[in-house]
């Protein structure tokens, strides 16, 4: 007998399933909480858990697949390593496009002499010397590199020079843009290779801590990743480009809800604690984003599933909005609900509610918490940030007492954003446990804190709400609201149709009167042409009205809330390679490769090298993977114009696809 034992890590659960791999049947699955900063406790809980539901031998499980949402989510709130960018051959100018300077956020960019051009000859000579001054001024705490240069696709030697010295000087984590995209487009190359660097750091953390729990139970079986795409690579590739990971949770969940439902067209719609994420199924594919994964204000140069993210989730931080009549608004900041940290804090957190709650007037910050997330004092600090974290080393205060000035709240700010530190506060979740809808963790300190909560003004001065129960139900409607609001949205970019914003047409006034069924001298009607596929472990709980408001049918199948964990293990190992051809002068046709450009004297010899070579690499890629019967597949576009009736060559780009389904024994 063999099992296939997925597990995907998000920002609140953990999940693990083990499937049969002769019957595709689901033999058990398990929940756990996502733990920070030692991700190996969660991810062992939700393991030990699946197996022994099972009743499946360890020595049984023939292969294991990790999905996870940790780098969407780091991305959308805005987290992550600090890093330093190496910009070979381009100016202070390049920073303001492709949103580089925004990815930066602050984090400092070396200027360095070099680069080559459009043909792959150098621009300028790279200037060493430099680099090795520049690399001893750079502050404490920076965490790993990017390096871009101009034109590294037609020829990386400057990326691979400056990527040596730092690796021998810092020791650090290094990418190199030509190593994620084989696409002109320095600026954004320069934005995927910050942001792959960011998150080295993260990824590599929670796949050390699922090897290192499958070595200590037993499980001798090879570790795959789902990649943004839906496919499958391995850890060791993973851990190089964990910006590849990005919308990987997403992915798996598209595979698990065709797998699990047996629908081919429909929206699906994932939510989870931070984040609902919407994609459509078309003829029982996904579709994929040609121009790169969007995550948030971010559009990376990896390819993945044409999938829509917004911050909202069951963890969503709860505003009140400025005005007369208030309302409410929910995320993009997740935030760690009361009722989970009084779980483990019951004393702190039911003090400091109680102490609020015996005014007519609470603090501000009676129903938030700063919760540190670090395993040890972090590195970089500083003055101010230092003052915050010596308060927060022995575990969480309320706000008032971790930050006591003004001065003190952007420090903690900036902690957030590093994920350092961890805001607590009034989420849906604890909507749901007082309302009665989830009881995991405690509802008594929900209901405080929400009762805190409908306290405050709103600009006409009245109190948003006369008790918990009441903004509760306000707090929930608003999910829902906002979630019919994603997937109008998502339906209106992927219908075809030539509309104007999607994302303002999913709140305009004619489309909720269609949803309304507005009669009058117009008679007005809206609905989602394809169900809805509901997946995450609140849906159950948010999603039925949606589907209603919708007008479409809500499907809510069995083993929804572990989908992810399941898509794991039913995907394919996908190996793609790309590179180009181009002709810089009459009779020169140059083949742009990872070790140099190489020249041919005609176009056919040039793409059939090319080709080769990448068949070579992407095969070599999969077999590493553990696929064995590799299927190879050529995308070619050659670019040629018509000048005086003769065709003369412009440039070719091929792109070789290998494919598999990874080995299912023991590695």
């Amino acid at each position: 007998m063999a099992y296939l034992l997925g597990v995907d890590t998000g920002g609140t659960y953990t999940d693990a399933v083990v499937l049969d791999d002769q019957t595709d049947r689901v033999v058990a699955s398990a929940k756990s909480l996502t733990t920070r900063p030692d991700l190996s406790l969660g991810v062992g809980r939700a393991i030990d858990a699946a197996i022994e539901r099972s009743g499946v031998s360890v020595d049984d499980i023939a292969m294991v697949s990790l999905s996870t949402t940790l780098a969407t989510n780091a991305l959308v709130e805005g987290q992550g390593g600090r890093v330093a960018l190496i910009f070979i051959g381009f100016d202070e100018a390049e920073l303001g496009r492709a949103g580089l300077s925004d990815a930066l956020a602050g984090d400092p960019v070396v200027y360095v002499s070099g680069g080559h051009t459009h043909s792959g000859a150098e621009a300028k000579a790279f200037d060493a010397d430099a680099l090795r001054r520049a690399l001893s001024d750079l502050p404490a705490g920076i965490t790993g590199f990017a390096v871009a240069s101009s034109f590294a696709t037609r020829n990386p030697a400057h990326e691979v020079a400056a990527r040596d010295i730092i690796r021998d000087m810092t020791g650090r984590p290094v990418t190199c843009s030509h190593e994620l995209s084989s696409a002109l487009g320095g600026p954004k190359r320069a934005l995927t290779a910050v942001l792959n660097a960011r998150l080295i750091g993260l990824i590599a953390r929670l796949i050390a801590a699922c090897e290192a729990h499958l070595a200590k139970i037993g499980v001798d079986a090879r570790l795959m990743v789902v990649r943004g795409d839906g496919a499958l690579v391995s850890a060791d590739l993973a851990r190089e480009k964990p910006i590849e990971t990005i919308l990987s949770g997403p992915a798996a969940s598209i595979a698990g809800a065709s797998w699990l439902t047996g629908e081919t067209d429909a929206l699906v719609s994932d939510i989870g604690g931070t984040t609902t994420d919407v994609c459509l199924l078309r003829d029982g594919r996904p579709k994929i984003d040609p121009q790169g994964a969007r995550v948030g204000q971010f559009r990376t140069m990896v390819e993945a599933v044409a999938m829509r993210t917004w911050g909202l989730g069951g963890d969503s931080e709860v505003h009140l909005n400025e005005g007369l009549a208030g309302g409410l608004r929910l995320g993009p900041r997740r935030l760690m609900p009361v009722s989970l940290l009084a779980r483990d804090y019951p004393d702190l957190v039911h003090k400091a509610l109680d102490r609020a709650l015996s005014t007519d007037l609470p603090a501000d910050d009676g129903a938030r918490f700063a919760v540190p997330l670090w395993a040890e004092m972090p590195e970089g600090l500083d003055a101010r940030e230092t003052a915050v974290a010596q308060r927060l080393q022995n575990g969480p205060l309320r706000m008032g007492e971790a930050v006591q000035s003004r001065l003190e709240g952007p420090a903690l700010g900036r902690m957030v954003s590093r994920g350092q530190v961890m805001v607590a506060g009034v989420t849906p979740s604890d909507a749901s446990h007082v309302l009665g809808m989830v009881s995991d963790w405690d509802g008594d300190a929900a209901e405080k804190a929400l009762t805190l909560f409908a306290r405050r003004r709103m600009g006409n001065g009245d109190r948003i709400a006369p008790d918990a129960e009441t903004v509760a139900k306000r707090i929930v409607a608003q999910l829902r609201a906002q979630t019919a609001e994603c997937l109008l949205e998502a339906a209106f970019a992927e219908d075809g149709g030539e509309w104007e914003d999607p994302a303002r047409l999913a709140v305009h006034s004619l489309t909720r009167a269609g949803l309304d069924g507005h009669r009058g001298v117009l008679n007005l009607s809206m609905s989602l042409g394809v169900p809805v596929i509901g997946l995450g472990a609140s849906a159950g709980s948010y999603y039925g009205p949606v589907g209603e408001r919708l007008g479409t049918r809500m499907l809510l199948p069995d083993h929804a809330d572990v989908a992810n964990a399941i898509g794991a293990v039913v995907g394919q190992v996908s190996m793609q390679v790309s590179g180009s051809v181009s002709s810089p002068g009459p009779g020169m046709f140059v083949v742009h490769l990872a070790d140099g450009p190489k020249q041919y004297p005609d176009q056919a010899s040039a793409i059939a090298a090319l080709r080769e070579a990448l068949s070579h690499e992407a095969r070599q890629r999969a077999t590493a993977s553990g696929v064995e019967e590799v299927r190879l597949s050529v995308e070619q576009d050659v670019k040629e114009v018509e000048i005086e009736g003769q065709l003369m060559f412009i440039e070719a780009h091929l792109r070789v696809i290998a494919q598999g389904r990874p080995r299912i024994a023991a590695d």
